[in-house]
């Protein structure tokens, strides 16, 4: 059976949306991986730097300084993260949906690219700390 002016099936409506929904579950994976890499990342540096700042310490604030070796793996992991988030949220075509219809609202969308950010913003601090951290100790 045809939609109304759309000539399209309901059956075809529905695996639009199921792709529309596939892709923003996507968007979403991606850019919750990176804000989860980006934290790793900053964990050794900016996280304690910014405990301090808060007046919150002690020894177990100097214990996240033994995740420093491993701050250039965790920079690579977030910026493939942020790659591919980024791609899947800006260049990767987004389905057609029908107006109304869950894939067509951008909130997902919206909030993907703003936890992208938040992450970028996040990684760009913690690749950058050794520079710009001397001067708040």
């Amino acid at each position: 059976m045809n939609g109304p002016r759309t000539g399209t099936s309901e059956a075809d409506n529905g695996a639009a949306h199921g792709g529309a929904a596939g892709q923003a579950d996507q968007s979403r994976l991606l850019a919750g991986a990176a804000l989860a890499g980006a934290i790793l990342a900053s964990s050794c540096c900016v996280l304690p730097l910014a405990l301090a700042l808060l007046g919150l310490g002690g020894a177990w604030v100097a214990s996240l300084r033994t995740l420093a070796p491993y701050k250039p793996l965790f920079l690579a992991g977030t910026a493939l993260a942020l790659g591919a988030g980024f791609w899947a949220s800006y260049v990767r075509p987004q389905p057609r949906c029908a107006p109304g219809t869950p894939c067509a609202r951008s909130r997902s969308r919206l909030l993907a690219r703003a936890v992208l950010s938040i992450a970028a913003g996040l990684a760009l601090l913690a690749a950058t700390a050794d520079y710009w951290a001397p001067w708040f100790y």
